[in-house]
Formats: C-alpha cells, sequence, structure tokens
C-alpha cells in the first residue's frame, strides 16, 4: 500500500515537471543560447530522474566538448533522461517520437534528430545530417542496439551510423548504463522496457520500485584508425558490454 502511494506521488510529480518542461521550451527557450539549452535540458533530467526515485551515478569522464558520438546500451524508457543528466548530447531517435504529446516537444526542444529506422534511404540522410552535426563540434548519441533490451545480453549493434563517426574523424565514446537497487546494490530490471510491455505498464513498475541508482560508467573515447564500421562496431560492443557491468 505503502509503496502504491509512493508511486502515485511520483507520477504527479513527473506529470508537474514535464509539463513544466514544455512551459520553459515555449516561452524562455527562444531567448536562450544553444548553451543555455543544453545546461537547462540537463538540469531538467536530472529533476526528472529525481521526481522517479531515481539518483544518478556517474563513473569515468564524459568527453569535454564535440566533435563526438556517445554510444551506449539500451535498457529503458528512462535512457535518454539518464544521459542527458550525465552529459547533455543531442540523440537519435525513431521517428514517431516527434510526435508524441509531451514527449515530443520535450525531445525536439532537447535537439533530437529523428530517423526513420525502417527506411534505408532515411539511414543514409541521417548519416549525413550526423556528419554535418560532428563537423560542427557537436556531441551526438545513439543507441546502436536499435531497440532496448533485457540489460542481461547486450544485443548486437547496427553498424551504420558509426559511419558518420568515420567519415567525420569524430572519437566515438561507450558507456554503459544498468540500474540498481539503492539499498541492496543488486542489478534491477524495474525500468525494462522490451517485447509486448506498455510504456505505462514500465512505468508504473519503475515508480512503484524500491529507489533506484542509475549507473553511467563512460569508457575512453576511441577512433576507427581504419577500421571500417562492422569491425570497429565489433569492437565498442565488446567496450559497451564491459563497462555495463562495471
Amino acid at each position: 500500500m505503502l509503496r502504491t502511494v509512493l508511486a502515485l506521488w511520483r507520477v504527479l510529480r513527473l506529470l508537474v515537471h514535464a509539463l513544466h518542461g514544455v512551459l520553459v521550451v515555449l516561452v524562455r527557450f527562444p531567448s536562450l543560447s544553444p548553451e543555455q539549452q543544453q545546461a537547462r535540458v540537463q538540469a531538467w533530467a536530472l529533476q526528472l530522474l529525481a521526481c522517479a526515485g531515481v539518483t544518478l551515478e556517474v563513473r569515468g569522464t564524459p568527453v569535454a566538448n564535440g566533435p563526438a558520438l556517445i554510444i551506449a546500451n539500451h535498457l529503458s524508457w528512462l535512457d535518454i533522461p539518464v544521459m542527458h543528466a550525465a552529459r547533455y548530447c543531442r540523440f537519435i531517435s525513431k521517428s514517431d517520437v516527434k510526435d508524441w504529446p509531451i514527449v515530443g516537444t520535450l525531445a525536439t526542444a532537447a535537439g533530437t534528430l529523428y530517423i526513420e529506422r525502417t527506411s534505408r534511404r532515411d539511414a543514409l540522410r541521417m548519416v549525413q545530417h550526423m556528419h554535418d552535426a560532428l563537423m560542427a563540434r557537436e556531441v551526438l548519441g545513439v543507441f546502436p542496439e536499435g531497440t532496448t533490451g533485457d540489460g542481461r545480453v547486450l544485443l548486437p549493434f547496427h553498424a551504420n551510423l558509426l559511419q558518420a563517426a568515420i567519415t567525420a574523424g569524430a572519437p566515438v565514446q561507450p558507456v554503459g548504463v544498468r540500474f540498481v537497487d539503492r539499498k541492496t546494490g543488486a542489478v534491477s530490471h524495474a525500468p525494462s522496457y522490451i517485447d509486448d510491455e506498455t510504456l505505462l505498464g514500465s512505468m508504473w513498475r519503475t515508480l512503484v520500485a524500491p529507489p533506484l541508482v542509475a549507473v553511467v560508467h563512460f569508457g575512453e573515447p576511441e577512433r576507427a584508425n581504419g577500421q571500417d564500421r562492422r569491425a570497429w562496431s565489433e569492437q565498442l560492443h565488446a567496450r559497451v558490454d564491459t563497462l555495463r557491468a562495471t
């Protein structure tokens, strides 16, 4: 009963926080510099985690400046705010997110780049767009698994988007993400969002769970050093697999 009441309180806080975020985007963002907007996104993401009963633990050192591509394993609907809270970056996300109520407005304001995952032509367009952003010294973020996993096994990486880092000569920083029970330190799968689960079901399971810690482990940035994207993808897969467990 107590957990249910706490979860309902978290739901209310999240809703108010999301609506406040939309208000800031509509009213304040137009007058802010890109750097100020990025700082706002990072602060908003950190507060969202607090509303959900999640604290952030950062290990390693995120890249200080672009150009850089950050890649991480994908577990949950919380992953993007977790990554934004740890280090702002422009994420590549599936195109239908743009039309989601509230979420789409916030994602677009955070600089999200949208891709139609089923279209090869759109993948080529996105690689060019990412290349241009990297040449402009931006920091981008992508989940190369392409979908959420259950956290037990790291899914194979899709290598296509790594081509942007290769052609731009930009480093890639591997990142491992996991959620743990704040009290016991055991890995928690409460925030997972996989297979036929609904988003609301995954959110409720997260909010009713004991307090969690999102552990974000940044590895050392790496360059392709002459590797093609498939060979580099396999190397980075191994790096992320190690980081998510340490």
